[in-house]
């Protein structure tokens, strides 16, 4: 069975082949090199978010909830 999304070693070979078509065995580098910075500051922004989303869940377990104590 194949499934649509599966790459094998042959679809890669092309894709690499392509890519050094296109841009050059200079140009491939810097492409690595921007895309290592934009996976980065992605991991960086999610991070940001889970503490962002941790510190509202701290506010609201510790905000008093109303109630009054008998």
């Amino acid at each position: 069975m194949m499934y649509p999304l599966f790459i094998g070693t042959w679809e890669l070979v092309a894709i690499v082949l392509i890519v050094l078509l296109l841009f050059g065995g200079k140009k491939i580098p810097e492409l690595m090199k921007g895309l290592g910075k934009g996976i980065k500051s992605f991991k960086e922004g999610m991070d940001e978010v889970e503490k962002e989303v941790a510190d509202v869940k701290k506010e609201i377990d510790s905000a008093p909830t109303g109630k009054k104590e008998e």
